[in-house]
């Protein structure tokens, strides 16, 4: 294998630009889901004396490994979990973005360093291309199971769901969870996707797939 030899053309082409989208667009979807944590939070209102009940969440969204507990105006406690286990669909969709971001490095390094070697037999394209349509299939069955995931996620930790535990006393909801960054992780998803599938037109173009049959003929003849 010959040395490192650092060129920057294939970044101002398709096929280097859009790998370096996807490295990005890859950090963006499993950074904003691995990590993050959230609360839900309602007041219990015992003849004028409030206390709020916060119920924590976060990745990889075992939602019952978190209890939370209520103190009735009776004094009363109750150790109440949220219900559910998303982990499956989280962590499939952090692992995907792993991956993809590992792959994207590795073929970064060697469009810029070892473009000699990637040209010089049909091997690389065509290892790159079956690499690439695999992430652009992973990327739309972990974004599609993480969006549904997402959405169970979001109806489990509603307060306004939450303070029907808290009957016959009275509660109201005092914070949402916020959500904005597990929203972003699903647009990541499928704009990672966008981009994979994308891409395997342009490497698609460098294999001999894309190639004339008659061209090495044409350079024997002449």
């Amino acid at each position: 294998m010959s040395g490192f030899s650092l060129d920057l053309g294939p970044v101002k082409e398709p096929l280097g630009f859009i790998r370096i989208l996807e490295w990005v667009f890859t950090i963006c979807a499993f950074a904003t889901t691995g990590g993050y944590v959230g609360s839900s939070v309602f007041t219990l209102d015992c003849e004028g004396k409030k206390d709020d009940v916060t119920a924590h969440f976060g990745y990889p969204f075992r939602l019952p490994s978190q209890p939370y507990e209520i103190i009735h105006c009776n004094h009363s406690k109750n150790m109440t979990y949220l219900q559910g286990d998303f982990s499956s669909s989280a962590e499939f969709f952090v692992c995907v973005g792993v991956f993809g971001f590992l792959y994207c490095t590795f073929t970064i390094i060697l469009y810029l360093g070892y473009q000699q070697v990637y040209r010089e037999s049909n091997r690389g394209p065509v290892i790159d291309l079956f690499v690439t349509a695999i992430f652009a299939f992973l990327w739309l069955v972990c974004s599609s199971a993480w969006g549904k995931g997402l959405t169970d996620v979001k109806y489990a930790t509603n307060p306004d769901r939450l303070i029907e535990a808290c009957l016959p006393d009275k509660c109201t909801v005092k914070t949402y969870p916020s959500m904005g960054r597990l929203n972003a992780s699903v647009l990541f998803g499928f704009l990672n996707l966008i981009l994979w599938a994308g891409n395997c037109w342009f490497i698609y173009k460098e294999t001999p797939f894309h190639k004339p049959p008659n061209v090495e003929e044409g350079v024997s003849t002449s």
